[in-house]
This record gives structure tokens, sequence and C-alpha cells, in this order.
């Protein structure tokens, strides 16, 4: 990969280029949020671990971007362990409530899990993945970890202009859901830009949790709260669900792409299908194409449609169905599937291949010991599910949404069961010695968001920050983890950087194209070259990277 840039030379890099790298040699921290950013900071100059600093991040990022996080969702991560000298990845996703059924939808005439509501309720992973992470790689004292967001949330912050938008468009579709006005409406209205935001409820529960670690949040008061609020609400949640749960330790995958080793988590995630895309594009000459091409959206749209299709059929939760991963992200496999792709013509419909065998934070820290975190963690559809239990101070995920109701599918709904998941972190090592800790949150946009920043960089030459801020690329409408198939060749979303004139090449292949805001992720990314770590943080969101 290459700091030269690529197409519009100038000095500080491309024109699309929001801000340089940030370089240090110490240690790095980037998140979504800026405050966040300094807390992971200051965790690392205490002589804290990337884990520390990380941990540190999330839960304040819980408290000051709650439309995308929260303890009441889940956690996934890989981590670069410096003594080890190996990855090791997270599954922190909890499972749905052991009593639930298919049939009850049945009975109930439903044909779909509800995206809002105690239905789509799953146990929240995230607070026993930290427990885990600091458990393995942590320096720090547990409870120190704590201490900054609970002094932001009794003492508040002001809230940041992307957060407030956020926020505001979520007032109409969770004011009148129980307890949420408690927390967030003031004078019936949500925080605003710049206007300084309090949470002493979840300042109470931090304080458990930093007391008492995990049994603070599985067992006792905070577990029976919600427990009892979620069954009040005809949900199925109960206080064994909670109490039982334990996240897993469990290796992350790669695929080679043109000398880089890019690694992902497999399923119940989505990650590998960034790894499909990768494998299916490394057929073709992509740097000759050039990153402002119609040929190059076009060769990336079709890929992504065949990866999706096998997305829908393949990816669930593995201790449930034997999932192929090795199969899949194989390059054999690829060149198979590549075949299928028309480079003059837009497929209309998605099939998966036939094999032998809603918002989100994320954040990356690195530090002086060598170590590196890539996190990611997320409520699902913004806030989550609408159901905040009383006096906790924050709201449940909705994860449970993305189940199949189709008894044959290896996504179909069981109690215990953990869903077909989004968020995914991801990490690249070369010769293998750690490169790049990186993500970009945003649903179904982040496998092909993983991929162009990979592409970006090692076809296109764009350095670190460069790759995020280039224009992007997203395809909706592919065949779904619920069984739903592409009928009518979905619709390609670019960004307004690309031009007119590839929007009409696009067209005429057959691409129905569209401009659309807010769904293109957010970038977080470190790299480590010659003992020196470069950050970047994109301006789509409000994110910061900063080292020391």
């Amino acid at each position: 990969m290459s700091n030269s840039g690529y197409g519009y030379d100038r000095i500080t890099g491309e024109k699309f280029a929001s801000r340089s790298e940030v370089i240090g040699q110490n240690g790095m921290v980037a998140t979504s949020h800026p405050l966040a950013t300094q807390i992971g900071l200051d965790i690392l100059k205490q002589g804290g671990t990337a884990i520390d600093a990380a941990i540190a991040a999330n839960i304040a990022l819980g408290l000051m971007e709650p439309t995308g996080n929260g303890i009441g969702g889940d956690l996934f991560a890989i981590v670069w362990d410096a003594n080890e000298k190996k990855l090791h990845g997270l599954n922190a996703s909890g499972p749905a409530p052991k009593n639930i059924s298919i049939d009850y939808f049945v009975k109930n005439g439903l044909n779909k899990i509800p995206s809002y509501g105690p239905l789509p309720v799953t146990v929240p992973g995230a607070v026993d993945g930290w427990v885990k992470l600091h458990e393995k790689f942590g320096k720090m004292d547990f409870q120190s970890l704590f201490e900054p967001t609970i002094e932001y949330a009794e003492n508040g912050f002001p809230v940041t202009e992307t957060i407030a938008y956020y926020l505001d468009r979520s007032k109409k579709r969770f004011e009148n859901y129980p307890n949420f006005r408690d927390v967030w409406l003031k004078n019936g209205k949500m925080p605003a830009k710049g206007e300084i935001f309090k949470n002493p409820q979840l300042a109470k529960t931090l304080k458990i949790i930093a007391d008492q670690g995990r049994a603070g949040f599985y067992e006792g008061h905070v577990a029976t709260t919600m427990a009892d609020f979620i069954q009040s609400q005809g949900g199925f949640l109960s206080y064994e669900d909670l109490s039982s749960f334990h996240s897993e330790w469990t290796p992350p995958v790669s695929s080679n792409y043109r000398g880089y080793d890019v690694w992902e988590l497999p399923p119940n995630g989505q990650g590998i299908a960034a790894l499909q895309i990768l494998n299916i594009l490394e057929n073709y000459n992509v740097k000759k194409m050039g990153l402002f091409s119609a040929e190059y959206i076009h060769l990336f749209t079709e890929a992504k449609k065949l990866v999706f299709a096998d997305r829908a059929k393949y990816y669930a939760d593995p201790d449930f169905s034997k999932i192929p991963v090795q199969e899949l992200i194989s390059k054999s496999y690829a060149k198979d599937r590549a075949k299928l792709i028309n480079l003059s013509e837009a497929a209309q419909t998605d099939q998966p291949g036939v094999l032998e065998s809603g918002d989100t934070i994320y954040l990356t820290a690195a530090d002086q010991y060598g170590n590196m975190i890539s996190l990611i963690q997320s409520n699902y559809r913004g806030m989550g599910s609408g159901m905040m239990p009383p006096g906790l101070g924050f709201m449940l995920q909705d994860r449970g949404e993305l189940f199949s109701l189709d008894k044959n599918h290896k996504n179909a709904l069981e109690g215990g069961k953990r869903p077909f998941h989004t968020i995914i972190p991801a990490f690249v090592t070369k010769d293998g010695k750690p490169f790049m800790s990186f993500g970009v949150m945003g649903g179904a946009t982040q496998p092909q968001a993983h991929a162009q920043i990979i592409i970006n960089m090692i076809d296109f030459g764009l350095n670190l920050q460069e790759a995020g801020d280039a224009p992007r690329i997203v395809h909706s409408g592919s065949s779904q983890p619920t069984d739903e198939v592409m009928t009518d060749g979905g619709t390609l979303s670019i960004e307004s950087g690309f031009g007119k004139e590839i929007e009409k090449q696009l067209t005429k292949k057959g691409h129905n194209i569209k401009y659309e805001k807010g769904i293109f992720g957010g970038y977080q990314a470190i790299m480590l070259e010659d003992g020196v770590y470069y950050g970047a943080s994109e301006t789509r969101k409000d994110g910061q990277a900063a080292g020391y």
C-alpha cells in the first residue's frame, strides 16, 4: 500500500481527502466521537493497553452516541496480541431467549419478526465482551475504565451535531415507549446540538457494573429489571437467559488479497462477505480500471450481488448449522463465481453458489506495547428496540429481527440461537505482522465498505485517510438472511464525488442509480508502518483519530 495517492495529486493528497493522516509513535485511538477518543487516549497515557482504551472508549460511546450503541447491544472484536504475536477474535453477540419459537409468531399471525418492541430483543453481549477482553488483555483496574463516563453521565457533556440529528429522528419512533421520556425528552424535545446532556440513570447502572463486573449486569438488580420489564411488555427475555450467557473467543479467518492477509470473524456475522468480494475482484485488473470508472463500480456491484446471495443462504449461528466457511472464502470458489459476472450488463436476480460441503459504532486503538484492537458495537436500527428497562438509562437491542421465520433456513429463529449479525471488525496483516486495524459502521454497508477500503489502498494507492474519504458505493436490495430474494437488480447508491458521466454509463449497463445520504457508513483505522502508528477517521461522522 502506498501513501503516494492516485489520480488528482496535490500537496496534501487527493481532492476528496478531508484531512491528513494522524501520526503518533506511542499509541493511537480512533473512534466516532472526539470525547471518547480522548478518554481512550488518556487510558493509554496512564499505561493502559489498547484493549483498556477501547473498553473505556466504548463505555463512553454508549452514553455519547446512543443512536448507534450501548450496553443493551452486542460486540465483536479482533485483537493483535503483541506477546503471542497472533490475532484473537471475540464474538460477544447474545442469543434469542430460550423460550421463544417460530410457533409463537405463526399462532399470532406474524409473518416476520417486528423491528421494535419486546419480540426482537436478544441477550445483550457487550458487557460480557468487555469483561472477557479485560481479563485477557487488560492492565488497568476494570473499575477505572468506567470512571470518565460515569462523570460525564452525572455532570453532562455537549451533544454533537450528528448525534443531535439522529436523536431528533428517533423522537417520533420512540417517544411513546415506556421510560423513554424519562431519559431523553426534556420539555418535549430531544437533546439539541451543543446542549449539555446528562444521564444519571445510566451512571447508576455503570457504577454497578464497575463495582461488580459481569455479575452486576447479568445477575442481580439490573438483570432482574431487564427480564421483568421485557416479560411485562409481552417478550421472552428471562433472568436465566441473562445469567447463563457468555461470549466466546473464536479464531478470525482470512484471505490474501494481492499479498495482504485480510482478517474477519466467521459467522454468525457477515465479515466473510468482504473476503468473498475481494476474492472475486482479485481475478480482475482493478488498478487499471481506476476508482473513478463505471467499469470498476459495475464489477464491484456484480461481485457484491453474488456474495450477498451466499450470505442469505449460508451465514448463521455455527452452533446450530454447519457453515461452509472455508469453501466460501476459497480462491477456487471465487473464480467460479466470477465467471457469472457480465461486464456489460447488471444482473437482475441473484442466486447462491452450490458448495460441496441499522447504525453502529466502530473504534480501534493501538498501544506502546504493540497491541492493537479492532472493535465494533451496536444496538441495531439506531437506538435499538425501544425497550428501556425502568431506571437503568439504556435501550435494549433488536437483533432478533434478523432471524428468519422459515424453519428450513439456516438462520431460522430458535431459542438460545444467535441471529445473523451485521457488525464486523476487520484487521490486516502483512508477512505475519500487524499492519492495519479498521472498520466501517453501517449495516449491510459494512462488508462492501471493508472491501472498498482495501481496494482503495492496495489497488488505487490511497493513504489511510484518503481510503476512507474516497466516495463510496453501496448496493442494496440483494437477497437477505430472512429469505427475501433480489428480483429487480436492486439499487446502486453512489456518492456525489463520482460525477454524472459515470452515473449515465452505469444506467446504460442496467443499474438503478440512487443518491442517498447517511448509508455510506463511518470509518476509523490505525495502520502500523516502520514502528509508527497512522490514524484516520472520516468526516461522515463526528469521529476523531488521536495519537501521542
